[in-house]
């Protein structure tokens, strides 16, 4: 294999699919029906339609113009003018309906499809997907077929669409121009398929070099603009003056693009001097044949009107017909990136699992169990074997990066391991339905994360109608938010973060911690996760919180995750992690009498709570 191939082999993203154009015509329209009915009728009233909008005026010019030069009746041209109009009225009516109705039906069946299918698609599929770069850019390709009215999946119902008219416009044109002249209606077709095939092939060899390799450029200005207004991220930016910096990240993006535009520009300048020269060389010849042939005598005045009237409107409804071809293939290069996002296993159609068994107890096993993240060399867990039992206290800890996180997503199962198995009551958990055993947990993570829903709704984490606002309030106060809670002039039906209220509010960091653990309380899951979520308070704090929480837990089995001491204690077991290993395992005793590692870090940390407790008594 060639250096050009290999590198070409190397930037083609394995997610990506090509489905052709019947395939995706068959996807769109059958898509757009079965949404919506109405394109049913809708289509083939365009199709009639617009023939009778484009030649009506040409007839109507050349009968009127016969029967003047052939001394025809007053009232014959007057009843003639008469249907014609009458037919004219109608004709627009049904036009402007149809204009009227298709659009917004056609922004419809975007919205639909891209919420049904792309925001369904990410929000349901693997969480480790959302970390591979390849699926990132295939998801951002997806999004910008959903960004506008004239591209992507919109567009190409719309092209279809088009085309239809466009192809009546054709038939009814050619059975004009056919009884002028068959072999100068086929040189205009000629001339209009040449145009065609050089549009056709340039607007694949944009998509190919300019548009495709773009899609990494489009995850980064999505991150840039959303760093750019993000309201957490606006502190650091001014505090650590980060502007000019942010600018010239975005200025380097920004000649990215202004680049690929110049290329792009350079593309279709081509295609835009071949269209006008055919253009040229067809009205050129068709006006020479019928001038010639009037001089002759061989054609009547009234049919070299509609002759010269159709002539000009065929060649570009022609032009037009190819180009609506060239557009179908464009969208459906575009409709493939839509499809290929949408349809690669991503696990979102996992229906084979079972759902899990109620049960009094549950108990979790790693046997053997190591992962390595997608495209990482090493490994981020090896061979853990350990065993969480019901009702029991854990304390996972360890330094930054020894693999805490990562046992945390292996056992929450968003991210199936590498190696090994993981066992629920003894059964492989791959068996359970993915949903279904994520209801086992209630996990309240560091990053904690508000919506833009009433505050019960953040704590419930479910609609209005199946929210119980008064458990939701009893949740916020056992957290200790109860205090904060008093001061919401609203209550529960506080609207949270300002994105779609005015009068939305915002919480501190110590806040949104309370907040997430009474989600967790709401929840009621027989599994408690508490990953690191006191990271922004001291060590004080965050020791009487775990105990605090601990109380309210009750019998339910928990796992306590931190780089700090503070739960091991009343912990029933402590497991330390190192460079990816279960470096100890015990009890908080027993690992002190080991004086290992686990020691070693305790007595560190418990000299720093010595400290800030004789600081806190002076």
């Amino acid at each position: 294999m060639s250096k050009k191939s290999k590198e070409k082999e190397k930037d083609k993203n394995p997610h990506h699919k090509e489905y052709g154009l019947w395939s995706n015509m068959n996807y769109i329209l059958g898509y757009a029906i079965k949404q919506d009915k109405q394109f049913l009728w809708l289509i083939p009233l365009g199709m009639v339609v617009a023939p009778l909008m484009q030649y009506l005026w040409n007839f109507i010019s050349k009968f009127v113009i016969d029967m003047i030069t052939g001394e025809g009746e007053i009232k014959s041209l007057f009843f003639l003018m008469a249907g014609f109009t009458l037919l004219q009225i109608v004709s627009t009516m049904a036009n402007t309906y149809y204009y009227s109705e298709y659009s917004w039906r056609c922004i419809r069946f975007r919205f639909l499809l891209m919420n049904n299918e792309q925001n369904y698609k990410i929000m349901k599929m693997r969480y480790e997907h959302l970390e591979d770069s390849d699926v990132m850019d295939c998801y951002s390709k997806a999004k910008n077929s959903c960004n506008n009215n004239t591209e992507g999946v919109e567009g190409m119902l719309r092209s279809l669409i088009d085309f239809s008219r466009g192809l009546m416009i054709g038939i009814v044109g050619l059975c004009i121009l056919g009884t002028m002249n068959v072999w100068i209606v086929c040189l205009m077709f000629v001339l209009a398929v040449i145009s065609f095939l050089i549009s056709n092939h340039i607007n694949a060899t944009a998509k190919k070099t300019v548009w495709d390799p773009l899609a990494t450029w489009w995850r980064k200005k999505y991150y840039m603009t959303d760093v750019t207004t993000n309201f957490d991220v606006a502190k650091d930016i001014r505090m650590f003056h980060v502007k000019d910096w942010l600018l010239g990240k975005l200025h380097g993006l920004n000649e990215t693009r202004y680049r690929a535009q110049k290329k792009n520009a350079s593309l279709w300048l081509i295609a835009g001097v071949v269209s006008n020269v055919c253009w040229a060389l067809a009205q050129g010849i068709v006006y020479g044949w019928l001038i010639f042939s009037l001089a002759k005598g061989k054609m009547t005045l009234g049919n070299f009107s509609l002759y010269v009237a159709a002539t000009e409107g065929f060649f570009q409804h022609i032009n037009m017909l190819l180009t609506n071809v060239r557009d179908l293939l464009a969208r459906s290069r575009e409709v493939d990136d839509f499809r290929s996002f949408v349809d690669f296993e991503s696990g979102d159609k996992e229906t084979a699992g079972i759902p899990v068994p109620e049960e009094e107890s549950y108990e979790f096993r790693f046997e053997n169990v190591s992962f390595r993240y997608p495209k990482a060399e090493n490994y981020a867990l090896k061979k853990l074997n350990l065993t969480l039992h019901a009702g029991e206290r854990l304390a996972v800890v360890g330094l930054n990066g020894a693999g805490k996180t990562t046992f945390i997503k292996l056992l929450l199962r968003l991210y199936e391991p590498t190696e090994g198995t993981i066992y629920l009551n003894g059964v492989d958990v791959r068996t359970y339905d993915r949903d279904d055993y994520y209801r086992v947990f209630a996990p309240v993570f560091q990053d904690v994360n508000l919506f833009a829903f009433p505050l019960a709704e953040n704590v419930s984490m479910k609609p209005p109608t199946e929210t119980n606002k008064n458990e939701a309030e009893q949740c916020l106060n056992a957290a200790g938010f109860a205090e904060r809670l008093t001061e919401l002039s609203k209550g529960v039906e506080t609207e949270v973060l300002k994105v779609i209220y005015d009068d939305g509010v915002d919480f501190s960091g110590g806040e949104k911690q309370k907040l997430a653990l009474a989600r967790a309380l709401y929840k009621k899951a027989p599994v408690v996760i508490l990953d690191e979520p006191t990271a922004a308070l001291d060590a004080l704090a965050e020791h009487k919180l775990y105990q605090d929480f601990d109380k309210l837990i009750g019998g339910k089995t928990a796992v306590y995750i931190s780089h700090r001491l503070s739960s091991t204690q009343f912990c029933d077991k402590v497991a330390m992690f190192a460079d990816g290993e279960l470096a100890e395992y015990g009890t908080h005793q027993s690992l002190l009498e080991q004086n290992g590692a686990y020691a070693e870090m305790f007595h560190v940390q418990a000299q720093y709570y010595v400290e800030e407790k004789e600081v806190a008594a002076c």
